[in-house]
């Protein structure tokens, strides 16, 4: 079965001869290497482009590797990357005419001076570049430097809702069920069990992700990083920093890990994309606010796996994926704090209110609440409360568990149910 990415082809079309080396980034298993050589090498041909013109090389392949006469698992066993004189080689026997080609590259790191070997191909007027990086070789910061500032980023998240939901097998309710606990892995999304899904994770979790990071860090363990993640797993959605979470590594795990070490241990995971900050900011001052901050997880069934799915709060992960889903869209979020003034006995004294989110693209700016449940007016009032004091025309959006009908309050707020708004794309502008 063939999980549609529709978002990410039309991103790769839009960047089709821009003289750019089109870097595909996102954590492993998001669904790079099968987007990047199955869809678009798919659209490629559909559009008429010879086959002939396009070459798809992986680097991790040794069917690929033996067409340049490089073996796997001599690499391996010496650790060693491939000769670039070889692969470029390689390339100009393929390149017979003037016409335009496409390289989807795979693995690109594993190329020795491949940064060298892209930058001289992009002088080259007939040639289309992609390649694909793994997290742990191969970052989104890394983009910025590696190709002297004609890298262009295509950052891919695993399966937005929408796009689970189109392959799944079952009503709208169990998949929104499985997607809360099981996340959106491509590879999960097609397995049919349960025990599958839970197997898959966990490993993924420990012996691919974790070592990916002790390995490219070199860390001498990775018994903090670990524990790290499970504080941060049992906290999405909270605010935290590094100096309250060194308080708590020193008065529950007995540790004496600095605050600075856990910084770098965040930023780390972060990298490796499977993390993602969201920083406060303030509304009325216009300015940012550099901590707390708050941890999300790029797939929310890496993060239950971590614990286990022991904790499967839906308050705090229905957050997270709204989170997600945002950033899907192409928004810029942001934590936001309205600071207000209230009179408690007499004292006047100042107080700040949160709002979950603030989705910035271009000029559009929405405000949005994750409220599990709104039973009654009151809670209503509280959840609305920091839109109130925001006092500008920005649209405010609440969003709850329940399915419903979008509808709006007396004060023009916008209440959709949490379903409804994965499943329209434009669930934001009702």
């Amino acid at each position: 079965m063939e999980i549609k990415r529709n978002k990410y082809l039309d991103m790769l079309t839009l960047r089709k001869h821009n003289c750019f080396v089109k870097v595909i980034t996102g954590i492993k298993g998001c669904g790079k290497s099968y987007i990047l050589n199955t869809i678009f090498y798919k659209d490629l041909l559909k559009n008429g482009v010879d086959k002939n013109h396009i070459i798809k090389f992986a680097f991790d392949s040794a069917k690929d590797l033996a067409l340049i006469g490089e073996d796997l698992q001599e690499l391996n066993k010496n650790k060693r990357k491939v000769d670039p004189k070889k692969f470029i080689a390689y390339i100009e026997s393929k390149i017979v005419d003037k016409e335009m080609y496409y390289l989807l590259l795979d693995e690109v790191q594993l190329l020795d001076c491949f940064e060298s070997v892209l930058n001289g191909y992009l002088r080259e007027k007939n040639l289309d570049i992609y390649v694909t990086g793994s997290n742990s070789k191969f970052l989104s910061n890394d983009v910025l430097t590696e190709f002297a500032g004609r890298g262009d980023e295509i950052h891919i998240l695993p399966l937005s809702f929408s796009e689970f939901y189109a392959s799944y097998k079952g009503n709208l309710n169990y998949a929104y069920d499985d997607y809360m606990v099981y996340g959106g892995l491509p590879a999960v999304a097609l397995m049919q069990t349960n025990e599958q899904k839970i197997s898959y994770l966990k490993t993924q979790i420990k012996n691919v992700y974790l070592k990916d990071i002790v390995e490219r860090n070199n860390l001498s363990n990775d018994r903090n990083l670990e524990e790290l993640l499970n504080i941060l797993s049992s906290g999405i959605s909270s605010l935290t920093n590094p100096t309250k979470l060194e308080k708590t590594f020193r008065s529950v795990k007995k540790s004496k890990i600095s605050a600075n070490t856990i910084d770098s241990y965040i930023n780390y995971m972060r990298d490796a994309f499977i993390l993602s900050k969201a920083n406060r900011y303030d509304v009325k001052g216009k300015k940012y606010i550099n901590t707390p901050y708050k941890i999300y997880f790029e797939d929310v069934g890496l993060r239950n796996a971590q614990l286990d799915f022991r904790q499967i709060e839906n308050t705090h992960i229905m957050e997270n994926v709204i989170y997600n889903e945002l950033r899907y869209r192409g928004y810029l979020v942001d934590v936001g704090v309205v600071e207000s003034r209230e009179t408690v006995n007499g004292i006047n004294k100042r107080k700040q209110l949160e709002i979950d989110f603030i989705a910035n693209l271009g000029s559009k700016r929405y405000y949005i609440q994750s409220a599990y449940d709104i039973p009654n007016l009151d809670k209503l009032a509280q959840e609305t409360k920091s839109f109130d004091m925001t006092n500008d025309s920005f649209k405010k959006i609440i969003i709850v568990e329940k399915s419903m009908e979008p509808r709006r309050t007396e004060k023009g707020y916008l209440i959709i149910g949490i379903k409804e708004f994965l499943l329209d794309m434009n669930s934001l502008d009702i």
